[in-house]
């Protein structure tokens, strides 16, 4: 994920912080602290257990335990994500990373039209997990005279574990809203992806999450409350980007780039100049051609490699000075599901294809959105 570094791995995940991540733990800590006297009391009466507030209000104490329990939420949020990632690796899916941000924590996993019989419990695994930690940490406010006999000490430790305990179990309760793309969504998806089609499940799930997003929105501009409706976001725009990956995943299955790639293809040689080659984009009306020399594929040159270079020097200059070498080229075998997504990682439009070192055609973005259309109907 862009703007993003990795701080560690476990149990050979890379984990990574958003940048968005750094943001909002010190604003968590300020409203932590800001609200303490009010959330020490809320505390009491939920556990109903006696809290001393001398070392809580005392100093910067306030600001100090803001930070640890913004750290302790997030560290349960990343359990939350590891416990989705423990069944998904059990069940043969590659989980590429897990980034901690500013909406809580994304497991990254490898692309595959999800099996509501594996969904169903890698969804309620991670709100579960939330759960148990947040009834772990209720029950450890209740042994604390245990731990230290100092009512000090003992009113600060109450207050931790009972602040992460609520946190925690109102986790567990807002992902397990209908809410897709969050778990609780994907658990309705999973249920209902047992009684219909898989991209008429995910259409559902998904207009329940868009109409979530919609009131987390409305109640946001109303409370003038910026994080939800950054929620309210990424809800909808998730919901959104899901629907349209299954679409395509489910429509685009079984069908290989042999029978939808275009040929003959015109070629240029790396000596060609790169006048001509922008005279052959309005000619031909395409907007890239792969470089071949001795019937080897060399590179691509596209109009954004001639777009790099200023009118001057374009006069002066070859294919070779502009194309972009390291093609990824596919065969006629790929899936056209694969190459979509690698056309959308990496940001192009077009790839090259190739049997036996031979390059036979060519594939675009267009290619693959006209074969959605057609088996739309």
């Amino acid at each position: 994920m862009d703007w993003s570094f990795r701080i560690g791995r476990i149990f050979g995940i890379p984990i990574l912080i958003h940048f968005t991540f750094l943001l909002i733990i010190p604003l968590f800590a300020w409203i932590i602290a800001s609200q303490i006297t009010t959330t020490t009391d809320l505390i009491r009466e939920m556990y109903e257990v006696p809290i001393d507030m001398s070392l809580i209000t005392a100093g910067y104490m306030p600001y100090v335990l803001g930070t640890v329990v913004s750290f302790g939420l997030f560290g349960g949020v990343l359990v939350h994500e590891l416990a989705h990632s423990v069944i998904a690796r059990r069940n043969g899916i590659r989980i590429n990373s897990i980034t901690l941000l500013i909406f809580g924590g994304v497991a990254s996993m490898e692309d595959r039209l999800p099996d509501p019989m594996v969904e169903l419990p890698m969804a309620l695994v991670g709100p579960l997990t939330s759960l148990v930690i947040g009834i772990i940490c209720s029950g450890l406010v209740y042994i604390t005279p245990a731990i230290t006999s100092d009512l000090g000490v003992a009113g600060v430790l109450r207050f931790l574990f009972g602040y992460l305990g609520i946190l925690n179990i109102i986790l567990f309760a807002f992902n397990l809203l209908p809410a897709f793309p969050m778990d609780g969504g994907r658990v309705l998806r999973a249920w209902l992806a047992k009684r219909m089609p898989l991209h008429r499940a995910t259409r559902i799930a998904a207009d329940i999450g868009k109409g979530f997003a919609i009131i987390f929105g409305l109640i946001g501009i109303v409370s003038l409350s910026p994080l939800l409706l950054l929620i309210a976001f990424f809800i909808y725009i998730g919901a959104s980007q899901e629907t349209v990956a299954v679409k395509y995943s489910v429509l685009l299955q079984d069908i290989r780039v042999g029978s939808i790639m275009s040929g003959p293809v015109i070629t240029v040689a790396p000596t060609v100049p790169v006048t001509r080659v922008i005279e052959m984009m309005y000619a031909t009306k395409h907007l890239g051609f792969p470089v071949v020399e001795h019937d080897v594929l060399m590179g691509m040159v596209t109009v954004a490699d001639v777009q790099r270079m200023s009118s001057i020097d374009r006069d002066a200059m070859q294919v070779r000075d502009v194309m972009t070498r390291g093609v990824i080229a596919v065969t006629p075998e790929t899936p056209v599901v694969d190459v979509l997504r690698i056309m959308g990682g990496k940001d192009i439009g077009r790839v090259p294809v190739v049997d036996k070192d031979r390059l036979v055609g060519i594939v675009t973005r267009s290619d693959i959105l006209k074969v959605v259309e057609l088996k739309e109907i």
